[in-house]
């Protein structure tokens, strides 16, 4: 398999009319207790910088799409804390699960309640003039290029409506870590060897590999897999659609439950988007990210993602350092 190119479509417009943002936000971020705790989790933390990661996130999303279309989907025990954290952002448009039924589930009504706002019959029929799309994020991830991260997810946005696929992006790795899943990329999808997207590396996905061992992941990285991001890009009724016919686990309580969002998680099936959809579905494609991203799940990762003093300590509050390098001190 050739090298893939993390080259983005730099030729994306600023933001699109009908996108809408998605950012998943639940969790109680266990691994960074004590500081981390249920009633403010870590993604309301300023463990980066000098605001909450969700806040971060929710500023570098809003050129893909305002407040009014950004949907923050957590538990129940934090809606209020994330509307106070966001107060510009609609009370509305923070859904709070009442149980943790994995992320498709969570996506799924993300769907239904875009769907509903944009006028998609139950058939996937668009009732009105617009066909929204959604691009999903997580809340705690680290991006050091802010600009290339926007093209690249513009990127995806206008290659899922081309191609009406599910579309996700895959890090470039900056080393085997067995700690990722794994995109196999595979044939290249010819519509992006031409026109706006000229130079862009989309591929059909072979296969997902879920965190690997460390040699089987070195050999990866090798062989030019991608990190399995989380970042995904589609059009609403296009992921409505392959849950209606591959997700067994959701699709029943998206039936019964009408817009009773208690109703919904009450009948819904746990099952993560990846094992739901994705690895089931032929309509999926990756493209290439690169642009320093970093899954901040653990205090080592603050190592890599925070600015370090000249003995490679990555500090953050008052603290005073002697005769220490390579330290996260928090």
């Amino acid at each position: 398999m050739s090298e893939v190119s993390s080259t983005p479509n730099t030729s994306a417009p600023v933001k699109e009319d009908n996108a809408w943002s998605v950012v998943l936000a639940g969790g109680v971020g266990s691994r960074f207790w004590p500081v981390s705790t249920p009633e403010r989790p870590k993604q309301l933390l300023p463990l980066i910088g000098n605001v909450p990661m969700l806040e971060d996130t929710l500023n570098r999303m809003s050129t893909i799409a305002p407040l009014e279309r950004t949907l923050v989907l957590t538990n129940a025990g934090l809606r209020d804390a994330i509307c106070e954290m966001a107060p510009e952002l609609p009370r509305e448009n923070v859904i709070a699960e009442p149980r943790p039924a994995g992320t498709c589930a969570a996506l799924a009504w993300a769907a239904h309640v875009i769907a509903q706002r944009s006028g998609i019959s139950r058939d996937g029929t668009v009732v009105d003039v617009v066909d929204p799309t959604m691009v999903c994020v997580h809340a705690d991830w680290a991006i050091g290029d802010v600009g290339t991260y926007r093209k690249t997810l513009l990127a995806a946005l206008q290659l899922a409506e081309r191609e009406e696929s599910l579309v996700t992006v895959g890090i470039v790795p900056s080393r085997p870590d067995p700690g990722f899943g794994y995109i196999e990329p595979g044939d290249r999808v010819r519509s992006s060897l031409h026109g706006s997207d000229e130079g862009l590396d989309a591929r059909r996905v072979a296969r997902f590999v879920e965190k690997p061992s460390r040699e089987l992941a070195a050999e990866m990285v090798s062989a030019g897999y991608l990190w399995n991001s989380g970042i995904f890009a589609w059009r609403v009724r296009d992921l409505l659609a392959e849950i209606r016919t591959l997700t067994p686990e959701v699709q029943p309580a998206l039936d019964c439950a009408g817009d009773d969002l208690e109703r919904f998680f009450a009948e819904v099936k746990p099952v993560s988007i990846d094992v739901g959809v994705l690895e089931r579905s032929k309509r999926v494609l990756v493209i290439p990210g690169e642009f320093g991203w970093d899954d901040v799940g653990t205090w080592a990762a603050l190592h890599r993602v925070r600015e370090h003093d000249t003995l490679g300590n990555a500090m953050s509050g008052r603290t005073h350092v002697l005769n220490s390098t390579g330290n996260v001190v928090h």
